[in-house]
């Protein structure tokens, strides 16, 4: 099984489309302002934003990976992207920092690498 897309909830997506364009995703469906879909630009993966007319009381945490967190807070950064924390090393061996989107779902920028799927505390197979 391969995760195709992720689908986040917007308010206003036309808004919501700047944000993403602006974070680096490529627009490929735009049809009408209540869809979209973006190509991830690493990977096969595709993300897309749909509208509802009120937000799930805690909204939704979507992670993107890249290769190297500080440099992409700087960039994103100066393009007025505010993030709610500074990038910051984790317990769980991830490097990351955060931020929301114009609708309040958690976005974290982070690496991973091979801790991603394979941390000193997996669980071997039998």
């Amino acid at each position: 099984m391969n995760l195709n897309q992720v689908t986040v909830p917007s308010r206003d997506v036309p808004r919501a489309i700047s944000f993403y364009q602006n974070l680096g995703l490529k627009l490929i469906v735009h049809t009408h302002d209540r869809y979209a879909r973006f190509e991830c630009l690493q990977g096969d993966s595709t993300f897309s934003i749909h509208y509802v007319e009120e937000m799930p009381a805690e909204g939704v945490w979507v992670y993107f990976e890249v290769e190297n967190v500080a440099e992409k807070v700087k960039e994103l950064s100066a393009k007025g992207i505010v993030f709610e924390t500074e990038v910051q090393e984790q317990s769980w061996l991830w490097t990351e920092a955060r931020l929301k989107d114009p609708d309040g779902n958690v976005l974290i920028i982070y690496k991973a690498g091979e801790n991603r799927k394979n941390p000193p505390w997996r669980i071997l197979d039998p």
